[in-house]
């Protein structure tokens, strides 16, 4: 009863603040008052879990802060990071690190996405800001724990779509909320990214996938130096290791470990309208693609979310697409053909757009259109908005109340790729009502020894 009633109220919350998002431009959602804040020019103590690869991007981005803990389960990463930052204690297991948390004020998370939720609870139980790269956690129910965890904790958060503080995104944002393409029905979001399970081998490096597999490997490698190949599998099944699993970003392809295209760069991509449009979850989601794989997410496939009216906000319909599949009007040549966009489409006209620029639609309606005001001020960055926040306890824009909801409804496309159903979604009570298979990938077990409670 408890957790229903924390969503029903969150669900509330995220109407309430339509208004208010709608009348500023501004499509933040509402985050708790921060517990404590601090002197601006006082320096956070920031403990770093996972500092290669994502890891070492965002220590960078973290840098004009005190950097007291560093941990990683290859001692590689660790001690490369070491040699930046002396004064950093080290680890190799997170859970160690939570056993002194007077040391620190804040942990930034960059490990693979199967260990996401269970390095960030600690730090949200603890009353720790976090920030957590992208996507937020492994499946649905860890999302749903780590919002709710978070709406308690009272402090900073910030998911790592980092793109999410670029200029144009926050540009769409205003043209769209203040009605220059009209009343939006439809939305098709594209990828060309085809990384994941191919028919063959040689399939997939035509498709540009630098790490293309069909198959589970039959062999098994050692483990290298340095790796703590335990510690890295996490709460995920046991299995040997080989180099087809590691390291990232080969990892995100295997269901074990993660959720493809869908959950990584839906984060960025599908983040647009879900801003533009104060998306919270949809009310049904169906897929369509290659047959399933046990093992392997797929390279191409698509996904079709139905969201009901917000406010005064119609219904909408939003289309993800990855890999080889696109939306028909740009086979038709009806858009232009961007190898990557966000189309929305109102009764008053279109808007596409990508990372670095957008175009409203046909052109020469929109010859001589003056674009709103700028409601939205420009980012302090992505991870500046975060050191803000967790100093004066001003909201970010990314925290972990939008990207929770965010992150469900990307893994929600795999859900329904996965049972190969249409999927009627009862978000209240976190179930496919018409599904009971999808309950499968809404939670998993976990290996002997790692609970996230």
């Amino acid at each position: 009863m408890q957790d229903n009633q924390q969503s029903r109220t969150g669900a509330v919350s995220r109407r309430r603040f339509l208004g208010t998002a709608l009348a500023t431009g501004a499509a933040t959602f509402a985050a708790p008052a921060i517990l404590r804040a601090r002197n601006l020019n006082e320096r956070l103590n920031i403990a770093i879990v996972g500092s290669g690869g994502r890891g070492g991007a965002n220590l960078n981005g973290v840098k004009s802060e005190n950097i007291v803990a560093l941990c990683d389960v290859n001692e590689n990463n660790l001690n490369a990071a070491a040699k930046k930052h002396p004064q950093a204690a080290k680890f190799t297991d997170f859970r160690k690190m939570y056993e002194d948390p007077n040391k620190f004020d804040a942990v930034v998370v960059s490990t693979c996405e199967h260990t996401h939720a269970f390095a960030t609870m600690p730090a949200l139980q603890l009353g720790k800001h976090v920030y957590c790269e992208k996507p937020l956690t492994y499946n649905i129910a860890e999302a749903r724990k780590i919002r709710e965890a978070a709406g308690r904790a009272n402090v900073a958060t910030q998911m790592g779509t980092q793109i999410h503080a670029g200029d144009n995104y926050r540009r769409v944002v205003e043209l769209i909320q203040t009605g220059a393409i009209g009343d939006v029905s439809e939305v098709h979001v594209w990828v060309s990214r085809a990384w994941g399970r191919h028919d063959s081998l040689e399939a997939g490096q035509e498709a540009g996938d630098p790490y293309a597999i069909a198959e589970r490997p039959l062999t098994t490698e050692e483990v290298p130096t340095g790796l703590n190949w335990d510690l890295w599998l996490g709460p995920a099944p046991k299995r040997d290791f080989h180099s087809t699993y590691f390291p990232g970003p080969k990892w995100y392809r295997w269901w074990d470990f993660g959720n493809g295209t869908m959950s990584d760069l839906g984060s960025h991509w599908i983040d647009l309208p879900f801003w533009a449009l104060n998306l919270d979850h949809p009310l049904t989601i169906e897929a369509s693609g290659p047959q399933p794989h046990p093992e392997i997410a797929p390279a191409s496939m698509q996904a079709v979310y139905e969201y009901g009216a917000r406010g005064v906000l119609p219904p909408v319909r939003v289309s993800w697409y990855q890999g080889t599949y696109k939306p028909q009007m740009w086979h038709e040549e009806q858009i232009p053909r961007w190898r990557s966009g966000v189309l929305f489409v109102g009764d008053k006209g279109m808007l596409l757009s990508d990372y670095g620029k957008h175009v409203l639609l046909p052109e020469e309606q929109f010859a001589g259109f003056t674009p709103p005001e700028q409601s939205i001020p420009k980012s302090r960055g992505h991870y500046g908005e975060w050191i803000h926040a967790c100093k004066t306890g001003e909201p970010t824009t990314c925290n972990f109340e939008y990207a929770g909801w965010l992150t469900e409804a990307n893994h929600l496309g795999n859900v329904a790729f996965r049972t190969g159903k249409k999927l009627q979604w009862d978000a209240e009570n976190m179930r496919a009502t018409n599904a009971p298979d999808a309950e499968r990938y809404i939670h998993r077990d976990y290996r002997k020894g790692w609970s996230l409670t």
